[in-house]
């Protein structure tokens, strides 16, 4: 009987704190995501396209290098194909009244394809020497210049500010009392201020036995850009 007694009131207790009696938590509030972005290959940078603080798309060509030598080789390859396709159209007319062989037309077809092929690498090395965004964001830090050397190293940062992520870290007491997919209350600290909703989406299944807590992250629109990362907050379920 007491058994069911404890059982029944560890019920309630549990009750309780999925009614929302839950303490307002510390936050901090941050870039959903940040790229820093080099290039694929080593060169000189011919031109940079955005400053710090634009907003950029998904594809947005933020620089490009010097290609010159890339250029001139994809001109090259064009032209072969277009010499090519000519000789080719000219020899089906010769084919046809048997005045070149099988043999002879099969080398100048592969000769073809390999022209397009060439092509096709020449437009893929031109391509490696553009810098594009992979998601929209803001530009939040620019180190290189035209004329400059780049490499893998980062020259460009871009931050994903819409929408934002909220991260918590919650005593292990609460575990379980907060689940995927409800919202909360984030109220930013001054001097932003005010109350934003926002939606759980990851609460971590392992905890950190040394501080004894688990981590909670939040989405939070943010369509106009009002709110900036980097600030601390309060969150209140």
């Amino acid at each position: 009987m007491k058994r069911i007694f404890f059982l029944a009131l560890l019920c309630m207790m549990a009750a309780t704190v999925w009614a929302g009696d839950l303490p307002p938590f510390e936050g901090l509030i941050e870039p959903r995501e940040t790229v820093n972005f080099g290039s694929q290959v080593p060169g000189i940078l011919e031109k940079v396209m955005v400053e710090r603080g634009d907003k950029v798309e998904v594809g947005q060509i933020l620089a490009r290098l010097k290609s010159g030598v890339e250029a001139a080789a994809l001109r090259t390859a064009e032209a072969k194909v277009d010499f090519g396709q000519r000789t080719s159209q000219r020899n089906e007319e010769l084919t046809r009244k048997k005045l070149i062989s099988v043999h002879e037309k099969d080398e100048i077809e592969t000769e073809l394809q390999l022209a397009r092929l060439m092509v096709a690498e020449a437009k893929a090395q031109l391509e490696m020497r553009v810098i594009r965004s992979t998601i929209k964001g803001v530009v939040v830090k620019r180190t290189g210049a035209p004329g400059g050397y780049v490499g893998e190293e980062p020259f460009l940062t871009v931050a994903q500010i819409d929408p934002l992520s909220v991260e918590l870290v919650i005593p292990v007491q609460y575990i379980g009392s907060i689940k995927e997919g409800v919202t909360a209350k984030v109220l930013p600290d001054e001097p932003v201020g005010g109350e934003y909703s926002a939606k759980v989406v990851v609460v971590d299944k392992v905890i950190d036995a040394a501080s004894g807590t688990f981590g909670v992250r939040l989405e939070l629109p943010n369509p106009k850009l009002r709110l900036p990362a980097g600030m601390k907050c309060r969150v209140i379920f």
